[in-house]
């Protein structure tokens, strides 16, 4: 391939300036996020008691939102470790934006299970006190180990993009010309350094897999473990990692359509990928819908007074709306959507993932919340506020901030690296002119 056409493909594929829309987007980003910390400085000054959590409902949209984080960080391993490990070549595009969703994500469940806590001072005794019979303490480990793994198995691939970028003829024009410099200026491409460089990125493939599913297994132990009507299942854990690759798969969806749009990137991220990933995400909406049916079929038959008021409560009766919302729009539609050819073409994807996204947040909410308001023991003399849960606005107000926090970090990703793997792609065009 001659060296324009590299030049060309590099050029393309450079982080680009935020025009105004996009300083816009950031804008609106960096005010929510100033409003959320707003609201937690206020709940340290305060105390826990200017949320809506009680001693029934002790766990709400903090931790909705963790389960949340944590489901759609899965992505990293669905889309870069296992479809690379599968030599699936089409999905090279799209595994840098896998990876960063997860980083982003995986950051913000660690700082929100700090905002939950209360009094953040006293995170480190998770450390000097925990119990191995706890789940938490697995959760904090595993958590640890797959972000430690994540940001590796970002780093790795980029060494080679930041040598091409080092060595463009604009390179000083480059605004983070000396943050290149400084991670990836001992890249020189010798072949011992791609041959060590690929037995990182595949071991890292290797690694990352059985972590993630690690972490989604733990968190579902914090719930399962826990006897409880509606969480006293041994299915939680083929659950939770079903719906959490569900999540992720339509995150990346979004962040295709919005990437190719800002960056006008139609030649590398084409109907191709849509149509693939279209497909991808019909399987995984299919599987989590069969292991939903499986969550709720079980005791329905057994029909336990407890586990009668729960099913009831999702199912006709105050929480009903949500239930068949986030029923609909994570899995029905999307499938009715993806499954026809014309379905899978940008636009419509691009809705679907959004659904996908929207009614896994809103199935996060009711694995939390009904069930803690649906105890054994029926509540005896309490404050009427005991027996509801309704976020106040701090809880809002953080728990937005934290996904304005997490979709900032994306967004400067995308404005720092190349959203695209540089090196991969020209490698991959010099295959097919080979052929």
């Amino acid at each position: 391939m001659e060296s324009s056409v590299q030049q060309k493909i590099i050029q393309d594929l450079l982080p680009q300036k935020f025009g105004r829309k996009g300083k816009l987007w950031v804008a609106g980003l960096l005010f929510f996020c100033a409003l959320g910390l707003a609201a937690y400085i206020h709940q340290l000054s305060k105390g826990l008691v200017v949320t809506a959590m009680r001693d029934y409902a002790s766990w709400g949209i903090y931790i909705s939102n963790f389960v949340f984080f944590v489901a759609i960080s899965l992505v990293g391993s669905l889309i870069s470790a296992v479809l690379k490990l599968s030599n699936v070549q089409w999905s090279t595009p799209l595994t840098r934006i896998a990876e960063i969703i997860a980083i982003a994500a995986i950051t913000f469940a660690a700082l929100i299970i700090i905002v939950d806590m209360g009094r953040p001072e006293r995170f480190y005794n998770l450390f000097l006190h925990g119990r191995l019979q706890s789940p938490i303490i697995w959760d904090v480990i595993v958590i640890t180990t797959y972000f430690i793994i994540s940001i590796l198995f970002l780093y790795f691939p980029l060494l080679p993009d930041f040598n091409l970028m080092l060595h463009t003829e604009k390179k000083q024009q480059l605004p983070f010309y000396k943050f290149y410099r400084f991670f990836g200026g001992f890249w020189k491409n010798t072949a011992k350094q791609i041959k060590v460089n690929k037995r990182a990125i595949n071991l890292m493939a290797i690694t990352i897999i059985p972590v993630a599913f690690s972490i989604h297994t733990v968190t579902s132990w914090l719930f399962a473990t826990t006897y409880r009507p509606g969480w006293d299942s041994t299915n939680f854990g083929a659950y939770f990692i079903s719906g959490a690759f569900l999540v992720g798969a339509g995150g990346v969806v979004i962040a295709m359509y919005v990437l190719r749009r800002a960056y006008s990137l139609d030649k590398y991220i084409t109907f191709y990928h849509f149509d693939r990933i279209g497909k991808i995400l019909v399987m995984l909406a299919l599987i989590y819908l069969y292991f939903n049916v499986n969550e709720f079929l079980v005791p329905a038959f057994k029909m336990k007074k407890a586990e009668e008021e729960h099913l009831m409560g999702l199912f006709n009766g105050e929480y009903a709306g949500i239930f068949w919302f986030a029923i609909t729009s994570s899995m029905l539609l999307p499938i009715l959507i993806l499954v026809f050819r014309k379905g899978r073409r940008p636009l419509p994807a691009f809705i679907a993932g959004s659904l996908v996204v929207v009614g896994s947040w809103f199935k996060r909410y009711l694995i939390v919340t009904p069930t803690l308001l649906h105890p054994f023991l029926p509540m005896h003399d309490v404050p009427s506020d005991y027996l509801r849960y309704f976020p106040s606005w701090e809880e809002w107000a953080i728990a937005i901030g934290s996904l304005a926090g997490m979709l900032l970090i994306v967004t400067l990703f995308a404005r720092i690296i190349p959203i695209i793997p540089i090196q991969e792609t020209i490698t991959e065009i010099e295959k097919h002119e080979k052929v």
